[in-house]
């Protein structure tokens, strides 16, 4: 039988859960973070789960090649920083078990597994909020979120952005995401963004002539950063990972 793989981004799941949880109650955010992930296990029917981290200066990579990337989100509280080993330790503990790589983002480990995994005939569940992770929809990840205990399918992307996750990276391109230092194209919004990948193939959208007017002239004096915008959003698939499925196969007392 194939494997069917949750992969977890762990920062995605474990902030927000410290987020609802008193201040300092290390038990509590031990505790949630175990029932979270006991609750998946079971409702996906998954054989493997993985827990994925940020490696130590995980950034390293993309703001090599533009240094605002990300460079202004918030810090991660200090207090959780300070508990993220022993949460790591006491998850490794009931067989959930982790990876993380020096100089990479979680992000780009759930992508290479995702892809690896379906390569070899498996499936995987992501379990993450993130947005980001439509672009893997296409190659057949099924994407979960927890929180509102729902799938963020092409239906979702649709309803959301006007456009199917296949397009979204073209999207980025554009519209940039602020969230993450991604800058897209100045002057170019997600609005004006979605209209025109609706209107052309994203091949033609800065020739000349294609689009007139101001919003040509930007997209045209735009294309670099566009360029620039699709390689920091997009993940990196083919990364070389010294691990084997085998060490994230749950035990049956995990899944019954």
């Amino acid at each position: 039988m194939s494997a069917k793989v949750l992969l977890i981004d762990a920062l995605n799941l474990v902030r927000r859960i410290h987020a609802a949880v008193p201040q300092g109650d290390r038990d509590a955010l031990y505790e949630r973070t175990q029932a979270a992930c006991h609750k998946m296990i079971r409702f996906h029917r998954v054989s493997h789960v993985v827990m994925v981290w940020d490696g130590e200066n995980s950034h390293a990579w993309r703001q090599g090649i533009h240094p605002e990337y990300k460079a202004h989100r918030p810090a991660m509280p200090e207090e959780l920083a300070q508990t993220l080993t022993n949460l790591r330790q006491a998850l490794d503990k009931i067989d959930i078990h982790s990876i993380s790589v020096e100089g990479t983002e979680a992000d780009d480990i759930l992508g290479t597994l995702a892809s690896k995994i379906l390569s070899a005939g498996g499936q995987v569940v992501l379990a993450s909020t993130d947005k980001g992770f439509f672009q893997l929809h296409p190659m057949g990840v099924t994407q979960w979120n927890h929180f509102d205990q729902c799938w963020l399918d092409g239906d979702y992307c649709l309803e959301r952005f006007n456009l199917p996750p296949e397009r979204m990276l073209e999207y980025w391109s554009l519209a940039g995401d602020s969230g993450n230092g991604i800058p897209g194209i100045a002057g170019i919004g997600a609005k004006t963004a979605s209209r025109l990948l609706n209107e052309h193939p994203i091949a033609e959208l800065f020739n000349e002539g294609v689009v007139s007017g101001k919003i040509g002239e930007k997209l045209r004096a735009g294309y670099p950063m566009a360029q620039l915008s699709y390689k920091l959003a997009k993940l990196r698939c083919g990364l070389k990972l010294d691990t084997s499925l085998n060490q994230f196969r749950i035990p049956r007392t995990l899944s019954g």
